[in-house]
């Protein structure tokens, strides 16, 4: 299908990767409505920050954790993009029922609604936690699921729910696997963003956890296009398709790539707070995207060293800017 004048539904919305994604389905003239999550301040989350993107799109407040809630969000459209999720690693091993509230019986709201309404397309947020330590790089679909969090459980339990749905009663269901996606707007809860953070705000020794952990970092732009790609792709149906970078890259070396970027020198503290459960430490995550190529023809704009450094240039610059940079605390370590 073609997602031009299709209607669609992003649910998270209001958060780093679905306010980007329903910028992207806009400009590819998608009718959108963005499902953000109901609070009494009346705040749309990112979107608030993007008024061209807020003005185009049907907001949507509710809570993926009501069933009419979400029902009333599915009606009348004919896709659904599924990102509404608690994503913190650091929060979940303290509030694991609110993962399995949110992400589990969440998404079993969203495939319930889109089969008792007929939906053509589910597209379904899934993340590289759930294979855990690497087995064998690069990472494929086949990779053994292992969860080394509560957070990574909850979303290994979503994911077969999809697929389920897709297997039981004909869902078209995919289900997407980003790997580390970064950008202007994410948490400061996430490496990428809390490095730079630190480093504009002149505080010193950057406080980090482990140094040594390999990760696959994706550009929210290549993810967004990535969900798009694969939305419209019939050949994804019933699949998990990865999306990364094919790129792998310790936290210490992101870390000194970001302060040379900036112009400084980078000073490490370690911080027992940043550290994961031994056990729960994810040690290597590297994409392989070659599944996502073939069916859809996706490929990411910025694979390699090379894409990786002009995607930290944008992101420093974009927090750099000091409107920006206000609106993070950077003496609070973000969940």
């Amino acid at each position: 299908m073609r997602l031009e004048g299709a209607r669609v539904l992003v649910t998270g919305a209001d958060g780093f990767l679905g306010s980007h994604l329903a910028a992207a389905l806009v400009a590819r003239g998608a009718r959108v409505r963005a499902m953000v999550l109901y609070n009494a301040m009346g705040s749309w989350g990112w979107l608030d920050d993007d008024a061209e993107t807020a003005r185009a799109v049907e907001v949507m407040p509710g809570d993926v954790r009501d069933a009419d809630s979400v029902r009333a969000a599915v009606r009348g459209v004919e896709v659904v993009f599924h990102l509404a999720a608690l994503i913190a690693i650091p929060w979940s091993y303290e509030a694991p029922r609110s993962y399995v509230e949110t992400n589990v019986m969440g998404t079993l709201n969203v495939l319930q609604a889109a089969r008792e309404l007929g939906l053509a397309r589910v597209v379904h947020t899934s993340t590289s936690e759930v294979y855990g330590t690497a087995r064998y790089v690069p990472i494929d679909e086949q990779h053994p699921l292992s969860a080394q969090s509560p957070y990574a459980a909850s979303k290994i339990a979503a994911d077969q729910m999809a697929l389920a749905y897709s297997r039981s009663f004909s869902l078209p269901v995919t289900v997407v696997r980003p790997f580390n996606t970064y950008g202007p707007r994410q948490s400061a809860r996430a490496v990428i963003p809390t490095v730079i953070i630190q480093l504009a705000r002149g505080d010193g020794a950057v406080k980090l956890g482990h140094t040594h952990p390999t990760r696959d970092f994706s550009h929210v732009a290549d993810t967004a296009a990535g969900f798009m790609a694969v939305a419209e792709a019939d050949a994804c149906l019933g699949e998990v398709v990865n999306l990364g970078s094919s790129f792998e890259v310790s936290i210490g070396e992101t870390a000194a790539l970001i302060a040379e970027e900036m112009g400084q020198e980078l000073v490490l503290d370690r911080d027992a707070e940043r550290l994961r459960p031994e056990a729960s430490e994810v040690e290597r995550l590297y994409a392989a995207t070659d599944k996502a190529t073939r069916l859809s023809g996706w490929r990411p704009a910025y694979a390699g060293r090379d894409g990786f450094r002009r995607g930290l240039k944008e992101t420093i610059a974009w927090f750099a800017r000091p409107e920006n940079l206000r609106r993070y605390k950077a003496e609070v370590y973000g969940r």
